[in-house]
This record gives C-alpha cells, structure tokens and sequence, in this order.
C-alpha cells in the first residue's frame, strides 16, 4: 500500500490481523451504522452490567425494586443499599474499568504491541507506589492521586528509556524491560508495607490487590474517563496511521513525537486515576482492546469508546463475582481479573515467538 494514499483511505482498507506480535494494520468503518451500532450494543451491556450489580448482593433486589429507589420512593433499607453503597460502588468499577481498558489500547497503538499493558508495563504498579508513598506520610487524597500520577508517569519514563537504550526498542525487549521494572515496584511495596503501621497493613494489602470496597467515590474516575474519550476521539485517524508506525505516520503529516507524548501523559493519568480509585488492577487494559480488535477491527475511532464500555462493563461484572462467589467473604477483584487475564496474555505470548 503506497504513502500517497490519505489516511482515511489507509484506515477504510485496512485488514484487522496480527503478526509476529505486533498490531496490525488498522480497520476503518464503513458507514456511521457499523460506528453506532456497536457502541449502542455496548453501552447497553454496561447499563445491564451496572444494573446486575446493583442488583446482585446479601440482599438481593428486584428490577422493580431498584426503579422505585432511583425513581426517589422504595423501603428505606433499599434505598441504604442502592444509592450508598452499590451504586457508588458500581459506578467505579464501571469508571476504573473504563480508564484501564482505554489506557491500554492507547498503550497498545503506541507500541504497536497487543501485549502492551498498564499492569504488565509497570505503570500501574508505579503509581502504586507513589500512592503508598503519600498514604504512609499522611498526605490527603489529591496529593496522593498526584503522587500516583508521578509515579506512572516516572515508570513510563524509565521502561521507554532502558528499553530505548542506544537504539529502537523491539516488543520483547519492551515487554522484559516493562517485567522486570514491575517486579521492582513489586519489591519496593513490599518494603513499604514492612515498614508501614502495623493497624493499616490488612487494608493496604487489599487495596494493592484490587479492591472496590475501598473506592471512596466513583465522581472523578468517571469524569476523567469522560474526558479522556472526548480528547481522544479526535486523534483517533492519527492514532490508526501512529499504528502503522512513526516513519509512516510523519511521512503522512503526523506529528508523531508530540502525539506520541500525549499517549504517554494520558496513558499515566488514566491508570494513576484508576490505581487511586480501586488499587493495582491488572489486565483490563490487556483482555478488553483485545477483545475489541478481534471483532470490530481495529479503527481507534470506535476502539477507544468501545474500550469505555466494555472495560467498564467487564469490571463491574468481575465485582459482583468478587463479591458473591465466597460470600459471605469477599475476593479483591484485582483477583477475577487475573484468572481471566493470565491465560490470555500466555496465549498472546505464545502467539507472538
């Protein structure tokens, strides 16, 4: 396929495939139907998502008895559950599932790597520490989500640059660097909570693990993720030709290096958000792009927000996993994801020698 063709058209023909690991080149939609009418079925599987965890608890719920809440009437112990504790809680996870989801495809269309992950790169666990960091010297909550955002912003910096090195970086190479800086945090959190106060060890560990029982509000997750679709919908045919990679995408007027910061800025404050909201969270943002490509393509015009969605939607599906599958007990739900996450990211792996 010749560099004279526009972007557009580069994007319209594109196949959805990939190869030795790497994405593909990007699919287009053909007409705003094949646009709508995914994102329409997605947005009415996240409702019935949200809707089956509020739904779903130790006091189980009818449809009508949820409406006569919402709809400002209903039995005072329903109104306790519905509006301060599920609905809360179900709207973040929806939020944090959403920015992880996003946050890796982005990750994704920049490394041009379907193994390309917030939790898998180290991002998540360096805005775990810098979160840690600010809770264990008593810092308030902005502080600590501005602490967090260093800290994914910092281990971003530092996976890109060892594995930069003295020339370009290869998948692998990536990949290992991205490993082994995430095992680093993992051993630097494990120091802070041998050092930390004995009284707060029980909830840092659940919160490290992924736990929704702790997300104080899901107002700023869902706000960051709004925006985050918004700012992002606009690059989407730059994102598609950047997939194509950086020679391509400057001989096409792409402003590559500048897009590319922006990918990397948004890529952090998404996942920072998210950590401060539930925690370390791992492989939403692998197991949902994924997902996305192998059936809508591969057009980041529709994979952003579907990514939205679906991420949100897979999460609070997991939440109510997490909370009725040893119930009365409940599981982290960094815990869910995993058992799905893991086998696809081997099977990717496997994939890409």
């Amino acid at each position: 396929m010749g560099i004279g063709r526009t972007a557009d058209q580069r994007g319209r023909s594109g196949a959805v495939s990939e190869e030795g690991g790497a994405l593909a080149q990007p699919s287009g939609v053909g007409s705003p139907v094949r646009f709508l009418l995914p994102l329409g079925v997605l947005a009415l599987a996240a409702l019935l998502a949200v809707a089956t965890a509020v739904a779903i608890g130790s006091v189980p719920l009818t449809p009508g008895e949820v409406l006569a809440v919402l709809a400002g009437s209903g039995e005072p112990l329903h109104q306790t559950l519905v509006l301060e504790l599920r609905l809360p809680r179900a709207l973040a996870a929806f939020a944090v599932g959403g920015l992880l989801a996003v946050a890796g495809a982005l990750m994704q269309v920049l490394l041009r790597n379907p193994l390309a992950d917030p939790y898998v790169l180290g991002l998540s666990g360096g805005a775990a520490v810098g979160a840690l960091a600010a809770m264990l010297l008593g810092l308030g909550m902005a502080l600590v989500s501005g602490a967090a955002f260093v800290g994914a912003l910092f281990s971003t910096l530092l996976v890109f640059g060892l594995a930069h090195g003295t020339g370009s970086w290869t998948p692998t190479r990536l990949l290992l660097t991205g490993v082994v800086v995430a095992s680093g945090w993992g051993a630097l959190v494990t120091f802070m909570l041998a050092v930390g106060p004995t009284e707060q060890l029980p909830g840092m560990l659940y919160w490290l693990m992924g736990d929704l029982a702790y997300a104080r509000g899901p107002w700023l997750a869902l706000v960051a993720l709004a925006v985050a679709v918004l700012v992002a919908l606009p690059l989407g045919r730059s994102l598609n030709v950047l997939a194509r990679g950086p020679l391509q995408a400057a001989a096409l007027g792409v402003a590559v290096r500048p897009l590319e910061w922006a990918v990397y800025v948004a890529a952090s404050v998404l996942t920072a958000v998210a950590v401060t909201t539930a925690g370390s969270i791992g492989f939403v943002g692998l197991v949902v792009p994924h997902m996305l490509r192998l059936v809508l393509g591969n057009d980041q015009r529709l994979i952003l927000p579907a990514a939205a969605l679906a991420g949100g939607a897979l999460l609070a599906l997991a939440d109510v996993f997490a909370r009725t599958l040893i119930a009365p007990e409940q599981l982290p739900v960094g815990v869910i994801t995993a058992m799905l996450g893991v086998p696809l990211f081997l099977y990717l792996l496997h994939r890409s020698r």
